[in-house]
Order: structure tokens, then sequence, then C-alpha cells
């Protein structure tokens, strides 16, 4: 049966509604990054770009490096930003435009975010590499999806418990990296972390700066949760989206973090953009090598 015009919105080019997009447009391999200026700090490693374009905050490059082609987009900020992106993205590689109709054949794609995060935990240093192995969303959306079965109820269950967590909130989920691309990019320079994806940069991280908090312990209680040795280490706004859409979805996900500040420490990087910088070139040669 063809998706309504009304579900699967294309604009008169034959381009998805908000990406602007065509299937020829994009990789197999997609880097995500928040910010739309991080395209071209991306892509300009690249041998080659084929393709750019933008549309409000998603902008886009796809081309070659070494031999890989490679498609990097901005998302934007926040989780409802990732549910367009990751929605938009898969409909480009699994269901038929002409048509209007899924198609048989699935395709995967591999979707590696490098972002930006703040730690917790004072032992985390202020320019370390971190890998999500787990994150925790507290912004809900996984919970407009038919999602329990790529949940970690019990973790969560037990962050509520062990932070008293606030009944108005949103029930936190909890999501885990792809193995496959964990283990392809861990490496001594990295740390395996435990993160959580917050609905914003200020109240709901702990910020104040005119506006109480409800809790302002929060983030002491998320740093001193304990799940079998497991422990919630930095705060970022996309990981979790990220993760929980592409096991939905059937793709592979991991999300790279440049610890850019410590919280429990209040240190911030001398150097922000050199750090990223490094993650950028860390990643593109593992996805090479």
């Amino acid at each position: 049966m063809a998706l309504a015009s009304s579900e699967l919105i294309l604009n008169p080019d034959g381009s998805i509604y908000h990406l602007n997009l065509r299937p020829e447009h994009i990789a197999k391999t997609i880097i995500t990054v928040g910010d739309p200026d991080r395209v071209a700090q991306v892509s300009k490693h690249f041998d080659r770009i084929d393709f750019k374009l933008q549309k409000r905050e998603f902008k886009t490059h796809t081309g070659i490096y070494k031999g890989l082609p490679i498609t990097v987009i901005s998302t934007g900020i926040g989780t409802d930003n990732i549910d367009i992106v990751l929605n938009e993205l898969d409909a480009l590689v699994n269901i038929d435009f002409k048509t209007k109709t899924i198609k048989h054949a699935h395709t995967q794609l591999r979707i590696i975010r490098i972002g930006t995060s703040g730690a917790i935990q004072n032992n985390i240093p202020v320019d370390s590499f971190l890998i999500s192995e787990f994150a925790v969303g507290f912004d809900s959306l996984l919970h407009f999806y038919d999602s329990s079965h790529v949940q970690h109820n019990d973790i969560a269950e037990s962050l509520m418990k062990q932070t008293q967590w606030f009944e108005n909130k949103s029930k936190p989920y909890v999501v885990s990296v792809d193995n496959e691309l964990l283990n392809q990019f861990k490496s001594s320079q990295t740390i395996n972390g435990f993160t959580a994806t917050n609905v914003g940069f200020y109240g709901p991280q702990g910020r104040v700066l005119r506006l109480p908090v409800q809790d302002q312990n929060l983030n002491d209680k998320l740093a001193q949760f304990s799940f079998k040795n497991k422990n919630i280490t930095n705060l970022e706004m996309e990981t979790a989206g990220i993760y929980g859409l592409s096991k939905l979805l059937n793709h592979k996900a991991i999300s790279l973090n440049a610890i850019l500040a410590n919280r429990a420490n209040g240190t911030f990087s001398n150097n922000p953009n050199q750090i990223v910088d490094k993650l950028i070139a860390y990643t593109l040669n593992k996805l090479v090598s």
C-alpha cells in the first residue's frame, strides 16, 4: 500500500521534505554533526566533494575519503531534529519515492555522530574522546514509537529510583551503541561512557542564569548513579535519539564525543576547535582502517 502524501512528504523536485535530498545524494556511511559549520570541517578532509546542499539547519556534503563514499550532514540541536533526520535518511534508502511504497530489500546505514559534550565525572579529562556505550534519553522521543524491545528498562527503572526522579518529567529511556561499530572505533585514545541526552542546554543540564531549576542536585545525582558498575559520564542533546531510532530502523549507530567541558571541575577546553578537529581526523581514519 502506498504511503499517503501527508505522511511521506516530497518536494516538487522529488526530494524528501526537510532535508531536500534525493536518494542519489547520500552515501551509506553518514556522519552527523550538530553545527552546520562543522560539515565543512569534516568534508575538507575528503579527496573530493561530489554534492553540496543546505536547507534550514540541514547542511549536506557527500564525497569520497580514501575510496569510501561518505555523507556528512548537520542535524541542528536536539532529538526533535534527530527524529526528522533519522526518519528522512531512512526513507531515502528504504522507500521507493516513485511508488511511495516500502522497499522489500532493506538498506542499512552506518551513522556516526561527531559531537561535543560535557563530562560530569571529575576523572574524565577535558579534551578527551568519549564513546557513548549507553545513552539515557530524558526527551520522551522513543516513547512515541513501539520501542520497548530496544530499551534497557532495568537501567531506566534503577536510574529513576536512585535519583528520585520527579514524576512530572518524562520517563527516561536507555539504549545502547551498535557493538560492531564500538569495536571498530574504540582504542586506547577513547573512553567508553554512559551519556545523558538532555532536552535543553540550560535548566535541563543544571545551568542557572535567571531561572531556578526544579532539582538543583540532579547533576550530582546523575554522577552518583551506578548500575552494574556503569556510571553516567557526560551530558549532550542527541545521542539517545540517534541510538533509539537507528535500532528501530535497523541501522548501525555510534556517538563520538569531544569532551569540551568538565562540569564537576568547572573547566573548559582551551582550544575546543582543535580537539574537534582531532576527533574528526580520528573518526575518518577509523572508518577506513
